[in-house]
Protein backbone atom coordinates (compact mmCIF):
# COMPACT_ATOMS: atom_id res chain seq x y z
CA UNK A 1 0.00 0.00 0.00
CA UNK A 2 1.26 3.74 -0.71
CA UNK A 3 2.17 5.64 2.13
CA UNK A 4 1.40 9.09 1.99
CA UNK A 5 3.87 11.78 4.46
CA UNK A 6 1.74 13.70 6.39
CA UNK A 7 2.40 16.47 9.25
CA UNK A 8 1.38 15.78 12.80
CA UNK A 9 2.65 18.61 15.49
CA UNK A 10 3.98 17.23 19.00
CA UNK A 11 5.16 17.87 21.82
CA UNK A 12 8.98 17.50 22.40
CA UNK A 13 8.48 15.28 25.70
CA UNK A 14 6.54 13.06 23.58
CA UNK A 15 9.08 13.25 20.61
CA UNK A 16 11.61 11.96 22.36
CA UNK A 17 9.86 9.18 24.27
CA UNK A 18 9.04 8.09 20.71
CA UNK A 19 12.48 8.75 19.30
CA UNK A 20 14.03 6.56 22.74
CA UNK A 21 11.34 3.45 22.12
CA UNK A 22 12.41 4.18 17.91
CA UNK A 23 16.15 2.85 19.05
CA UNK A 24 15.21 0.59 21.38
CA UNK A 25 13.05 -1.52 19.12
CA UNK A 26 15.53 -1.19 16.42
CA UNK A 27 12.80 0.09 14.48
CA UNK A 28 11.93 3.87 12.36
CA UNK A 29 10.38 6.14 14.54
CA UNK A 30 7.58 6.33 11.98
CA UNK A 31 7.02 2.44 12.05
CA UNK A 32 6.58 3.11 15.86
CA UNK A 33 4.10 5.85 15.15
CA UNK A 34 2.12 3.72 12.71
CA UNK A 35 2.13 0.59 15.22
CA UNK A 36 0.84 3.15 17.81
CA UNK A 37 -2.19 4.31 15.39
CA UNK A 38 -3.18 0.75 14.19
CA UNK A 39 -2.94 -0.28 18.54
CA UNK A 40 -5.38 2.75 18.84
CA UNK A 41 -7.54 2.18 16.01
CA UNK A 42 -8.36 -1.43 17.17
CA UNK A 43 -8.81 0.19 20.80
CA UNK A 44 -11.35 2.14 19.34
CA UNK A 45 -13.18 -0.55 17.56
CA UNK A 46 -13.33 -2.79 20.66
CA UNK A 47 -14.95 -0.25 22.21
CA UNK A 48 -17.62 0.56 19.79
CA UNK A 49 -18.52 -2.84 19.72
CA UNK A 50 -18.60 -3.47 23.15
CA UNK A 51 -20.60 -0.06 23.50
CA UNK A 52 -22.96 -1.77 20.85
CA UNK A 53 -23.52 -4.98 22.94
CA UNK A 54 -24.23 -2.87 25.89
CA UNK A 55 -27.00 -1.36 23.94
CA UNK A 56 -28.65 -4.64 22.43
CA UNK A 57 -28.97 -5.92 25.70
CA UNK A 58 -30.58 -2.66 27.26
CA UNK A 59 -32.62 -2.61 24.34
CA UNK A 60 -33.34 -6.59 24.61
CA UNK A 61 -32.24 -8.12 28.22
CA UNK A 62 -31.44 -11.21 28.50
CA UNK A 63 -33.98 -13.72 30.18
CA UNK A 64 -32.59 -14.15 33.47
CA UNK A 65 -32.89 -18.42 32.90
CA UNK A 66 -30.66 -18.18 30.31
CA UNK A 67 -28.10 -16.72 32.50
CA UNK A 68 -28.75 -19.91 35.04
CA UNK A 69 -28.27 -21.98 32.03
CA UNK A 70 -25.20 -20.76 30.44
CA UNK A 71 -23.69 -20.94 34.21
CA UNK A 72 -24.38 -24.52 34.37
CA UNK A 73 -23.39 -24.92 30.65
CA UNK A 74 -19.84 -23.70 31.19
CA UNK A 75 -19.58 -25.36 35.17
CA UNK A 76 -19.48 -28.87 33.11
CA UNK A 77 -17.11 -27.40 30.11
CA UNK A 78 -14.57 -25.53 32.32
CA UNK A 79 -13.44 -28.52 34.85
CA UNK A 80 -12.48 -30.18 31.25
CA UNK A 81 -10.22 -27.56 30.42
CA UNK A 82 -6.88 -28.17 30.49
CA UNK A 83 -5.34 -24.87 32.08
Amino acid sequence: MAKKVIQVPIDEGLLKDLDNLSKKQRRARAEVIRHACLGYLRQVECEEMDRLYQQGYERIPEEPEMGEVQLALAGQVIPRELW
